[in-house]
């Protein structure tokens, strides 16, 4: 049983947070919304994954990487923090992206950013 897998996942999630954090893009923007989405799209994918166990679809693979540890039949302790770890790359990627957006138009003098501004 080793950690490497459930590792590089939980490093990866510890530098999305610091991104997070260091940016204000998500938790440290609004952390009530941030989590209410990030429990959403979690559960989501995790349905997901359920229906596509239960269908035969998708199936555990093995690997000398990973814990070992099934909270479900097929369900490894590590897809948890992967589906965990996408949904809050996706959050930051978009507000990422639209703060950089928004960065360029005050940069430009954008009358369409000063109007939304304005509102």
């Amino acid at each position: 049983m080793t950690f490497v897998y459930l590792g590089c996942l939980l490093l990866s999630l510890a530098a999305m947070v610091l991104l997070d954090a260091r940016f204000r893009l998500v938790f440290w923007r609004d952390a009530r919304r941030a989590t209410i989405v990030l429990a959403v799209g979690l559960a989501f994918f995790l349905a997901w994954d359920a229906a596509g166990i239960l269908l035969g679809v998708f199936a555990r693979g093995e690997s000398p990487l990973m814990t070992g540890v099934e909270l479900a039949p097929e369900l490894p302790l590590e897809e948890v923090f992967f589906l965990l770890f996408l949904c809050y790359l996706t959050l930051v990627a978009v507000f990422g992206a639209r703060a950089v957006m928004d960065a360029r138009r005050r940069q430009t003098g954008d009358p369409q950013h000063a109007k939304e501004r304005a509102r």
